[in-house]
This record gives C-alpha cells, structure tokens and sequence, in this order.
C-alpha cells in the first residue's frame, strides 16, 4: 500500500467514531430544515481549514439549502465527492449511536453519515496536498432519501475528471467492493377519483377507489420481472384511501417503487394501469426520475490505478439501489459509488456501520481519489 494512503487513512479512522457520533446525534430526517442546517453546520466545522464553505439551493422546494464544500488546489484536475445527510427515520423513531459489539448503531449511521465522515476526512487528508489538485469539492445534500424534483446540481459540477460517492461499501468476492452499476429508479403515483356512499345502505351508489387502487397496484406487480431483460422491479408500497369504516371511499392515493436498466422500461409500467375501473377513474404518473448508472467500462482503468496504489484489489459491483451518483454519471463519465463504510439495516432505526471497516474503507477512497487525480504511487502522493 502507498505509504502515504496507509497514513491518512490510519488518521481517518481514528476519529471517525466520534464524528460519527456527532453527526448521527442530529435527528435529520428528509425535508426536516433544522436538521438539515444543524447537520450543514457540524459538517462544515469538520471540514479542512483551507476549505470555502457554501449554502446552495437544495433540488427540493421548501428544503434546507444543500452543503458544498470546495477545497482549492494548485494542480490540474477535479474531483467531486457526493454525500447525504438526510435520513428516512422519523424524529420519534431516531437513535444516537452506540457501540454494540463491532457495530456503531444508530439512525442513519450506514445512510450516509458514516460516508459523510470518510469524505470529509478525505478532505483533510489532500488538503496537505494541494499539489495534486485543482480542486476537490463536497456536495451533501439533504433531500436524496425523497426527492421527486428534478436534481438540480449536475451544471455547478461541469467539468470535473471524477466524481466519487460514499453511499455504503461492500465486500465483492472477498475483495473491497465499488458501486460503478445502478439501475434507473422512478415512483409511480396513481390517484383514484371515485365517489362516497354510505357502505351499509347505499353501497352501490358508491365507486369505490380503494378497489381500483388495488387493481392498479396488480397491474402494477404483473410487471415485477427481476430476471427478465430490465431487470424489472415492480414494488406497490402504500395505498391511502377511506375515511371512516362505514363508507365505500371515494379517493385514494398509490404509490409503487420501480425500477430498471433504463427509464424506458419505467415508463412501460405506466401504459398498463388501467384510466378506469368500475366508475373510479384512475389517473398515473411517474413523479420521480432517477437515472440509471453504467459505468463499468469507462472506470476499470480508475479501479486498476487505484488497485496499485492500495495494495488489494478494488471490485467493480452492481447495485440496485438508487443514489445520486446516477445523476452525475451521464456528465462525468469517470463515476464511482459505494466508497463508504459496511455496514447494514439501512432505512432501519438500527442501522450500522462496522467499526473494523472505517480504516479499509478509508484507504480505498484515499486510493481513488488519488487515482482519479493521476497519480501513480508513492512517488506522486
């Protein structure tokens, strides 16, 4: 391994447990604006003193504004390195982190806080290195966990060599595992306009929305073909409607996750949810549009020089999550996610990141930003 990345990473890692436990004690659910500042605020006293510190606008409206951190070098290439601090935990269901056993628990601790602390230990690390730079930049939004408006932050990046995302790591065939696969992600909604009446003594005066949300909910399952040529996946996920127990209910929300190589095979699924069924007219949408990412054939060289400089090899891996590296992958080709710490239960409560991972996971992202910006082992870092 190149000296100086075992170094740094060594660093890393030793105080990424108590920023951890910092940044994971703000409860900061998505849309959550006092969160998200408070999150901003410990974010930007992490980051290296050299470093020029932003609030831009957040893709979402009535969002907190989102965190740039911009670090400026002398040398000739960009690298943007992406994470998130708003979590899907609610306030009520929040946990600070604790040690138990190998495992630092804790409401988004995996999702990405954990990703967050390496990234920003990254940039304390190459802001001693300003040589190798142009500039290094950190975007943490706070709207990844629900965003249904268009992102809006690919045209401030234009430009840059690299990007590099630190959602949750992973271990591929026993090497140290990256992202450079995601599928296109879309939700559906479908909203059902029917009409009331009394359940009991008029039922059949009533067009009943629950029921033709459940049909729109099979039509949408039928599509739900994981080994076929998209890799569909066809999720319904909730269904509101009714107001009270005695009348047949007259509206009704629903709401399906899906997903696939390519957002044509997204917008398939809508053409066969039904506009009617029994008087209740159904009417579809696909509210949120994440690309898909494929980056396997331009970053294998990246994975090569960056396998060199850490000393084991770094694994390309599919994922079928979605993650806003999908968003940038289009414009700067050389596009690598997955860069955080392992852990698990993601979404949970409980979630984790394994403690003996934040070191490894540090030298593999130390590795690939320094890959990224051309260099080549020691002599260069």
């Amino acid at each position: 391994m190149d000296a100086w990345i075992e170094r740094a990473a060594a660093d890393i890692a030793r105080r990424a447990p108590r920023e951890l436990e910092a940044l994971v004690a703000v409860s900061s659910p998505s849309g959550d604006v006092h969160g998200a500042n408070e999150c901003a605020s410990l974010c930007a006293a992490l980051a290296p003193d050299e470093a020029k510190v932003e609030r831009v606008p957040c893709s979402s409206p009535s969002h907190a504004e989102d965190l740039v951190i911009r670090l400026p070098g002398t040398g000739t290439r960009r690298v943007l390195l992406v994470g998130h601090n708003d979590t899907v935990v609610s306030h009520a269901e929040h946990k600070p982190l604790a040690r138990v056993g190998e495992q630092l628990v804790g409401s988004g601790a995996v999702d990405m806080k954990g990703g967050n602390v390496l990234a920003l230990g990254a940039l304390r690390a190459f802001a001693a290195r300003p040589e190798l730079y142009a500039e290094l930049a950190l975007l943490l939004v706070c709207d990844e966990e629900w965003r249904t408006a268009d992102f809006s932050h690919v045209p401030r990046f234009a430009g840059f060599d690299a990007c590099l995302c630190f959602e949750a790591g992973e271990l591929r065939d026993g090497a140290e595992g990256v992202v450079v696969r995601r599928k296109a992600a879309g939700t559906i909604h479908v909203t059902a306009h029917g009409r009331s009446a009394h359940s009991g003594s008029a039922p059949d005066r009533g067009a009943n929305a629950l029921l033709a949300l459940a049909v729109a909910a099979q039509a949408v399952a039928s599509r739900h073909a994981p080994a076929g040529p998209s890799h569909l996946t066809a999720v319904p996920t909730i269904l509101r409607s009714g107001e009270a127990f005695n009348v047949v209910p007259g509206h009704g929300e629903l709401f399906c996750d899906v997903r696939a190589d390519e957002l044509d095979a997204i917008e398939d699924v809508l053409t066969h949810i039904p506009a009617e069924h029994e008087g209740v007219r159904l009417e579809a949408e696909l509210i949120r549009r994440w690309p898909g990412m494929q980056a396997e054939a331009a970053t294998e060289p990246l994975l090569k020089r960056a396998t060199a400089l850490l000393g084991r090899r770094i694994a390309p891996a599919a994922r079928g999550g979605a993650s806003d590296a999908s968003h940038f992958a289009a414009s700067i080709p050389l596009t690598v996610d997955g860069l955080g710490p392992r852990g698990g239960k993601a979404h949970n409560p409980d979630e984790f990141v394994l403690e003996a991972s934040l070191r490894p996971r540090a030298e593999v992202a130390l590795a690939l930003i320094a890959a990224a910006l051309g260099c080549a082992g020691a002599s260069t870092v």
